[in-house]
């Protein structure tokens, strides 16, 4: 897999495709709420303004729009930042469009840290939290335009809410020409046996790049590129944590109750394995360069390498104390089980043996 590939940002392959959709859809719709220059789908707006509802700073009135346009037979996009689809729609969106299990897309721009030199009030480290609690909503966080496409297309011909989490900023394409993307199915990048790498979204190039270090000193890692967050692909994180005994998470989000949290929920139901999460540790962030950011809330290659070498020393340790847990458990076992000195009759034994025969029942006189 190619990390110098050509660079597209998510939201350009949003506009593209949704243009393209159009045609073949008529049932397609978009709402914005007053970002179209900056989510990309002024172009859509262009192309078929009659299918295009700019709604103003009213993202709460956008997603109930969009609930009663699926109620008609639509197909509605809602467009606009990562974050203010989590915050500012999130009664509508729980119980308008997830209650009554509507098909309607929710496009989140500017996901993670790219909405960079904004801040805080713009930074989405907790949209996959809110959004994989919601019953009935798949979440996909695509790694690269090309998932984006694809992710968009899929979700357009689901029967229910589909979140899909988009970057600001130009990425490398990753996945042109592969196996196209599923819903519910991680992508396996690479094999190894001393520990597994799961990531999401713009941290996979960042993986692949820490797979090829690691590799150069000795460590074999199983890379999986896990872009739908819900439903997670359980049976690919459980068979490749049970063959590594160990597992890095890596995302551009909040640890908690993010991707790192889907996986280890996964992992605890079918394969418990040691782990550690590369992710915004429980924090605000702030203003600045992209790159800058990433680096500084500890999302990078360096970062990812650490921990992963951290994790692998520390499995030795965790093996020896299982074994001799194992080996404790054993002692007690045979210890309870060993037999009992001669001449000495099982108590079970001697009870049956002094047991009194029954009387004949007394007659009494009438």
């Amino acid at each position: 897999m190619k990390t110098d590939a050509k660079l597209l940002s998510m939201r350009d392959a949003l506009g593209q495709t949704l243009v393209e959709l159009a045609s073949a859809m008529p049932e397609l719709v978009v709402l914005d709420a007053d970002v179209s220059a900056s989510t990309k789908t002024a172009g859509f707006a262009k192309a078929y303004p009659d299918r295009f509802f700019n709604v103003g700073v009213a993202e709460a009135n956008m997603a109930d729009i969009a609930a009663g346009m699926a109620t008609a037979g639509l197909r509605p996009v809602i467009n606009t930042f990562s974050l203010f689809l989590a915050l500012k729609c999130a009664d509508q969106i729980r119980n308008t469009i997830c209650y009554n299990n509507l098909p309607v897309v929710l496009a989140g721009a500017y996901g993670g840290l790219s909405d960079s030199f904004d801040g805080a009030s713009h930074q989405a480290i907790l949209d996959i939290a809110m959004m994989r609690a919601l019953p009935n909503m798949v979440v996909i966080v695509p790694a690269d335009a090309e998932e984006m496409k694809q992710a968009l297309t899929l979700a357009l011909r689901r029967n229910g809410p589909t979140f899909i989490r988009g970057c600001r900023n130009e990425t490398p394409v990753l996945f042109e020409g592969a196996e196209p993307f599923q819903i519910g199915r991680a992508r396996k990048l690479r094999d190894g046996k001393d520990l597994t790498i799961a990531a999401c979204g713009i941290p996979v190039v960042m993986a692949m790049e820490a797979a090829e270090r690691l590799a150069a000193d000795g460590i074999d890692a199983d890379l999986l590129a896990v872009a739908t967050v819900k439903p997670i692909d359980e049976k690919a994180l459980a068979a490749s944590a049970s063959k590594t005994g160990a597992v890095l998470a890596v995302e551009e989000h909040n640890i908690y109750g993010g991707f790192g949290g889907a996986v280890a929920e996964a992992l605890a139901r079918h394969a418990p394995t040691r782990m550690d999460f590369i992710g915004v540790q429980d924090r605000f962030t702030e203003s600045g360069p992209y790159d800058a950011l990433m680096k500084k809330y500890g999302i990078s290659v360096d970062a990812i390498v650490t921990r992963a070498k951290a994790l692998v020393k520390a499995k030795p340790a965790a093996v020896a104390a299982s074994v001799a847990m194992g080996a404790v458990k054993k002692s007690a076992a045979k210890a309870k089980g060993a037999k009992k000195p001669a001449g000495r009759k099982p108590a079970t034994k001697k009870a049956a043996a002094t047991k009194a025969t029954p009387r004949k029942p007394v007659r009494r006189a009438r």
